[in-house]
């Protein structure tokens, strides 16, 4: 059974969020899905993005693990 995580960065913008995804598709045995905002109201400060839904493999091995954090950790750091 894949181990699934909800990750959300407030007010992070659509292309961020897929950038996100996009690098972390590149690791062995994880897949991403965007989550949409579910928000009724628009707002320019809020991004059209509620998060993401991150899956991992149980097959992935510890590096694959470690390196979706080292990547979620750098993007943290540079926008939260």
């Amino acid at each position: 059974m894949k181990t699934k995580e909800k990750v959300e960065f407030t007010g992070l913008p659509l292309a961020v969020y897929r950038e996100v995804a996009a690098h972390l598709r590149q690791v062995e045995g994880v897949e991403v899905e965007l989550i949409p905002q579910s928000s009724p109201q628009f707002d320019y400060n809020q991004s059209q993005i509620a998060g993401l839904l991150i899956s991992v493999s149980p097959d992935s091995n510890s590096v694959s693990q470690q390196r979706v954090e080292q990547i979620l950790s750098y993007y943290r750091d540079r926008y939260m």
